[in-house]
C-alpha cells in the first residue's frame, strides 16, 4: 500500500510551532496515571531525553489522545475510521545526531500491548538529519497495511529475520524492514542494519542519523482502541 512520508515528515517538523492547535477533546481519551496527556492534533512534549508527539497527520483521520508516566512508558489511544491511508504516528523520538562510521553502538529495547483489530503497525522510523532517508522497522502489524516499494528479499540483522522493501516516496528513499513474524516485545540492534543498508547494499553512504522514532503507524481504530509502549530504551554513542 503507498504510504504518504513526506507529509508525515514535514508535519511532524512543524509539531512545535503547532503544538497549540485544535483539540479533540481529553474526555476522548481513557483514564491513565499520567503526568502528560493531549488530544492536540500536534501536541507534544519532552520527557527523559524523549519527544512525544500525538502528530495526527493523514486525512480522514479521527480522534487520538496520547499519554505517558515518562519518556519510556507511554501509549495512544486512537479512533480513526476504517477507511484507507495512514492517519497517525504517535511516537516517541530520541535524537541520535552521529554519522553511521562513528557508531559504536545504536540498540533499543521494546516491549507494547497493541490490539488485536484495526490495521496499523508497530515501527521504528529512523531518519538521516537531512531527510534523505528513511529507514523503517516493523516489529507487528495488523489489518490491511503494506510497505512502501518492491520487495528485496530476506534478510537476518540485529538480533531478527526481515522482509525487506525498498521504495521512494518521490522526496526520499525508504527502506522497510518487516519482521517476519510480529513481536512484542525485544532489543534490536540498530547499527548492522545501517551498514547493511551502506556496505552491503550501498543504498547509502555514510550518513549522520537523527531521529530514531517508535510508535504506532495507524490507519484504522474504529470504535477506539488501545496502543501501550510499556517500555522503549534507545541508545547509542
Amino acid at each position: 500500500m503507498a504510504r504518504s512520508t513526506l507529509s508525515r515528515t514535514a508535519k511532524a517538523l512543524l509539531a512545535p510551532a503547532l503544538a497549540l492547535g485544535a483539540t479533540v477533546g481529553l474526555a476522548s481519551a481513557p483514564a491513565h496515571a499520567a503526568i502528560w496527556s493531549t488530544c492536540d492534533q500536534w501536541g507534544n512534549t519532552n520527557l527523559n531525553g524523549y519527544t512525544l508527539y500525538n502528530n495526527i497527520w493523514g486525512s480522514g483521520a479521527g480522534a487520538q489522545c496520547v499519554w505517558a508516566n515518562s519518556g519510556t512508558n507511554w501509549g495512544a489511544w486512537a479512533d480513526h475510521p476504517g477507511t484507507g491511508g495512514i492517519k497517525s504516528y504517535p511516537n516517541a523520538k530520541k535524537v541520535i545526531n552521529k554519522s553511521i562510521t562513528s557508531l559504536g553502538s545504536l540498540t533499543s529495547s521494546y516491549n507494547v500491548t497493541v490490539p488485536s483489530s484495526g490495521a496499523y503497525n508497530t515501527s521504528y522510523d529512523i531518519w538521516d538529519t537531512d531527510y534523505d532517508y528513511e529507514i523503517m522497522l516493523w516489529v507487528n502489524y495488523n489489518g490491511a497495511v503494506g510497505p512502501l516499494g518492491s520487495s528485496q528479499g530476506t534478510v537476518s540483522l540485529g538480533g531478527h529475520t526481515w522482509n525487506v522493501y525498498k521504495g521512494n516516496n518521490g522526496a526520499n528513499e525508504v527502506f522497510s524492514f518487516l519482521r517476519t513474524s510480529d513481536s512484542n516485545s525485544g532489543t534490536v540492534n540498530i547499527l548492522p542494519i545501517l551498514k547493511w543498508i551502506k556496505d552491503t547494499k550501498g543504498w547509502m553512504g555514510n550518513e549522520t542519523i537523527g531521529d530514531v522514532q517508535f510508535g504506532y503507524e495507524i490507519t484504522s481504530s474504529a470504535g477506539g482502541l488501545d496502543f501501550r509502549t510499556n517500555n522503549l530504551t534507545v541508545s547509542g554513542g
